[in-house]
């Protein structure tokens, strides 16, 4: 199939309701409003095609960036592809759920997620604290430094909250990741959480509320869910 071929298929999946859901997120125009699901049968025909990948992404069109994450190559994209998906995610539903899933694929990901976090960049850091717990929720404890993670888990507590509003959300979730995925420092991971307390995200707007990440962990260990791992990242 081709990019023509492709953007009528996705057009064709189109629900008014998911687009104005998707719209109610921050995405904008041109989107279809395809559930992501519904991707699924154009993938199975398509399987992994990293050029036409970056023809759907550079097209702007949200459901076909989405749709660009499904079937890109990680393992084929270098460090100045991510910087340039990430140049192009506008909002969060691209920056940590197509880029950062995308990127934790890849050989690269944590070298990348650390320039990320570091960058001061709302969007940016939200991708790469985002593909960390991708990472951890995926992969074998053994691929991470516990030293690393340990030090991640500091930077959190001293700075989630003054982050930027998405990073804040992604920083929260990187603590319950680690606690709930990351067995060796499960224990360390919930006393940072309990030490952070709630976070305050849509200060001075109608969304303002508090999240908390202990009450999430709490939750994880009452299901019996330490050392979840996922088999795929991406569907």
């Amino acid at each position: 199939m081709n990019l023509e071929e492709v953007m009528q298929e996705l057009e064709g999946l189109s629900k008014e309701r998911t687009k104005k859901i998707y719209l109610s997120n921050g995405a904008h125009e041109p989107l279809f409003g395809v559930a992501t699901g519904e991707m699924k049968p154009i993938f199975r025909k398509i399987k992994l095609n990293q050029p036409l990948a970056e023809q759907l992404y550079a097209t702007g069109n949200y459901d076909a960036m989405y749709f660009a994450g499904i079937i890109a190559d990680p393992k084929a994209m270098t460090e100045a592809d991510f910087e340039r998906w990430i140049d192009g995610a506008y909002f969060y539903m691209l920056s940590d759920y197509v880029v950062a899933v995308t990127l934790s694929e890849a050989d690269i990901a944590q070298e990348v997620s650390d320039k990320w976090i570091a960058s001061g960049e709302e969007l940016k850091m939200s991708a790469g604290w985002s593909c960390y717990c991708w990472l951890l929720g995926n992969r074998p404890d053994s691929e991470f430094s516990e030293e690393k993670i340990a030090g991640m888990l500091e930077l959190v507590k001293d700075s989630i909250h003054d982050a930027p509003e998405r990073t804040k959300y992604a920083m929260n979730n990187f603590l319950y990741t680690v606690a709930s995925s990351y067995l060796p420092l499960h224990d360390k991971a919930v006393e940072t959480a309990k030490e952070v307390g709630p976070v305050e995200v849509g200060k001075g707007t109608a969304k303002n509320k508090l999240i908390n990440a202990s009450v999430n962990i709490q939750k994880a260990v009452d299901k019996g869910q330490l050392g979840f791992k996922r088999k795929h990242v991406r569907c």
